[in-house]
């Protein structure tokens, strides 16, 4: 056990730290499980945390919310693996990258953590401005972490992978500028996204 949580751990510090040196090791070997175990993983621990926030936040936990934070979240989150990694074959396919389904999945399984680390980060939000800061801050380190998996790992061509980021960097940005960003908001931190309605 110890030694996985190591591993885990050496496992984010090495794609927050170096992120171009870890994609570019990742090659097609024949094994998934370890992906699809990491996207189920960081599923269950963003679904309880989820769970313990909306406890802190006030609410009472049900057979529901809690079947939803242990299964379902952690089904869904290895499902949404093999969806976006779909989509990352099309950006790959456009960029003239490689076309090896199993890169692409190792490639996104391997940044799934960062979605219990916004989780985390979204709490800390304690009014609309730190809310707008942190949801900027997280979604443009979503956006380096999509360009390094791109070139890196896909070898995708850089001036056409920054084509595609810039076009992803602007639908963003319209997200923010019009009145969707409380729905991106809502998803995010309910409370500091209702501050911002006032």
């Amino acid at each position: 056990m110890k030694k996985k949580l190591t591993n885990a751990w050496k496992h984010v510090r090495d794609v927050l730290v170096n992120p171009r040196r870890y994609f570019t090791k990742i090659v097609a070997d024949g094994n998934l499980d370890d992906s699809m175990f990491r996207a189920f993983l960081y599923g269950l621990i963003g679904g309880v945390l989820v769970l313990i926030l909306r406890v802190i936040g006030g609410a009472s936990i049900t057979l529901s919310g809690l079947f939803t934070a242990i299964i379902i979240t952690p089904v869904v989150a290895v499902a949404l693996l093999f969806v976006m990694a779909g989509l990352l074959m099309f950006v790959s396919e456009i960029t003239g990258g490689e076309r090896d389904w199993e890169i692409a999945v190792k490639g996104l399984a391997s940044v799934f953590f960062m979605y219990p680390m916004i989780l985390v980060l979204n709490a800390f939000a304690f009014n609309c401005t730190s809310m707008w800061i942190i949801s900027m801050i997280a979604d443009a380190y979503v956006l380096f972490l999509f360009y390094n998996i791109s070139v890196y790992c896909m070898r995708g061509r850089r001036a056409n992978v920054v084509v595609i980021i810039a076009i992803l960097a602007l639908f963003m940005a319209t997200i923010y500028i019009t009145d969707y960003r409380i729905g991106w908001f809502m998803l995010k931190n309910t409370s500091a996204a209702l501050a911002c309605m006032i």
